[in-house]
């Protein structure tokens, strides 16, 4: 089977020798039989492949000919090993079976098949009216490492209009991404409608300017900037991934990372500490010192964003919620009068243990709604992992994401809490990819496509129990420097594909991971990434108008350190 397939499946098989054709032709005629909870999977097949063929693929039921088809069909059996997302392609001269474990592993499915079929599959229409498609001839056996494979998406910094989502969900799908972590909240804008307290976006999803490249830049952007999702654009988000098979799992900061949210509401802050009347919708970057008050107030008025979020997010396609729960600066609360006596009243032993209770109050409260807790690996710290602590550990569903590094992931595994792998020094995309001048607005520590390819989610330090607790992994975007579309799509591929290989393929030990053949592959990813008009970081460096001369950056020198 001749095939540049990114990621690289588990298994492939050749035509048999002898077989009557070497591909299986589609043409005008060709059905598509739908299976038992492969519906969704045929619409999207007729939707953009047959957009991009103009072949019509009617209802077999209505068909002609018994031959000529593309099968769906579900099996819990199929692929190399049991699961719904496993499948299973078989190719010769009369028909495309595409069997997974569910209908999850069927859409992976019909994604190959895309593949299969050349990058002109990813156009929006025909170019070759006359054009014969083809498949070749085989079997595809395939299913994925990890059942976590996700992107986080930044859109408190700079905004991402809903067509913007929609087209990231297909980006994701088209790699064999599951999961779509929606960080909804900032310091620098509040980006979800919540009825119960409309200045949540009257107010917060909006600031006055916006500081261009790294904080210490000082450089403006003297305009506002800002939007936010209304409840219906949020679920038309959350049904469009679910047709792909794309869990969102959608992050409300607390207690820090809370300044959007102070400016609308001012009641919400440390008033006792300071004049929070006076914050505005932050307009540059870095940690704000303007943090939730550990108040009942605040508890009750995050409960009512929680109820929403709920709401629009039902437990079916979002069963994690993301509380952030990272740096979140304690100088307030250690001014803070009221703070302080809420210290004293809980038996707490500082600071770090009142950020701890706040956090448990909210894994609780979720709990008791069939939901897992999800933050960032700060949700450790202060004594979360202790049972005896005042107000009991965090609950055995409650997840990490592990970003300052792989330490707090292998410390939640071996408290055994699941764990997703997003180390910074890593997979943050907003990193830049290669030394030099030419890299547009340079962030951290280079990560090239190699080294994103190259990266191992399971710490060696784990035994296979605590290995189990691995989720999977994530790459995170973080938009400070990426103001729009095209900065985004530079920032994310090539090395997106990387990624997608790892978190899916069974790769062997970093060390002896065969880039020089991804690299090959590639060469036809490329092609497929400019069909769908992705404006990705070329392998030979930032075209010019990719570049942006003059907007200081903070690059890091050296090889990043792996703790």
């Amino acid at each position: 089977m001749d095939m540049d397939l990114i990621p690289e499946p588990r298994r492939t098989w050749p035509a048999p020798r002898g077989a009557a054709a070497a591909a299986f032709p589609l043409d005008a005629e060709t059905a598509v039989e739908a299976g038992a909870g492969t519906e969704g999977v045929a619409r999207w097949l007729r939707a953009y492949v047959g957009a991009a063929t103009g072949l019509p693929f009617p209802d077999a039921a209505v068909a002609a000919a018994a031959d000529n088809r593309i099968v769906l069909e579900i099996d819990p059996a199929a692929g190399p090993e049991p699961g719904p997302e496993s499948y299973r392609i078989a190719v010769d001269d009369t028909e495309i079976r595409i069997t997974g474990g569910g209908a999850a592993g069927v859409f992976w499915g019909a994604q190959t098949l895309r593949q299969l079929l050349g990058p002109d599959a990813y156009r929006a229409a025909p170019v070759d009216a006359g054009r014969q498609w083809s498949v070749p001839a085989g079997v595809i056996e395939d299913a994925p490492r990890f059942a976590w494979r996700g992107l986080m998406l930044d859109v408190a910094r700079h905004f991402t209009p809903k067509d913007g989502v929609l087209r990231c969900l297909d980006l994701l799908a088209a790699h064999k991404l599951n999961v779509f972590h929606f960080h909804l909240t900032d310091d620098q804008g509040w980006r979800i409608e919540i009825e119960s307290h409309p200045k949540l976006t009257g107010t917060g999803a909006w600031r006055a300017r916006t500081r261009w490249g790294h904080r210490a830049s000082e450089l403006w952007e003297e305009k506002p900037h800002g939007g936010y999702y209304t409840k219906d654009d949020l679920r038309e988000i959350v049904a469009y991934a679910a047709a792909r098979h794309i869990t969102v799992v959608p992050e409300i900061e607390i207690p820090g990372h809370s300044q959007a949210a102070i400016a609308a509401y001012p009641e919400l802050g440390n008033t006792d500490a300071g004049d929070t009347s006076a914050v505005t919708v932050w307009d540059s970057w870095g940690v704000s010192p303007h943090v939730l008050a550990p108040t009942d107030r605040v508890l009750r008025f995050y409960e009512d964003v929680f109820e929403e979020v709920l709401d629009i997010f039902p437990a079916a396609t979002s069963p994690f919620i993301h509380v952030g729960g990272d740096e979140c600066p304690k100088d307030q609360w250690r001014a803070s009068p009221a703070a302080q006596a809420r210290i004293k009243e809980l038996g707490l032993a500082d600071e770090d243990a009142l950020q701890a209770w706040f956090i448990r109050h909210f894994d609780q409260w979720l709990a008791a709604r069939g939901r897992r807790l999800i933050g960032w690996d700060e949700i450790l710290e202060g004594g979360t992992l202790e049972t005896g602590a005042p107000g009991g550990g965090l609950s055995p569903g409650a997840a990490v994401s592990s970003w300052r590094g792989y330490a707090g992931g292998i410390a939640a595994a071996r408290a055994g809490h699941d764990v997703v792998m997003c180390p910074e020094q890593q997979v943050y995309l907003d990193h830049r990819q290669a030394p030099g001048d030419d890299e547009p607005m340079p962030i951290g520590y280079v990560r090239t496509l190699e080294d994103v390819y190259r990266f191992e989610p399971v710490p060696p330090q784990l035994t296979g129990e605590e290995a189990a607790h691995v989720l999977g992994a994530q790459v995170n975007v973080w938009t400070e420097v990426m103001q729009d579309r095209s900065r985004v799509d530079y920032q994310v591929f090539p090395r997106l594909a990387a990624f997608a290989e790892v978190a899916w393929s069974a790769l062997p030990a970093p060390g002896e991971r065969d880039f020089a053949d991804f690299e090959q592959r590639m060469a036809a990813h490329y092609r497929r990434l400019d069909a769908l008009g992705v404006e990705y970081r070329p392998p030979g460096g930032p075209l010019p108008w990719q570049r942006r001369p003059g907007v200081l950056g903070r690059p890091i020198d050296g090889p990043p350190p792996t703790v």
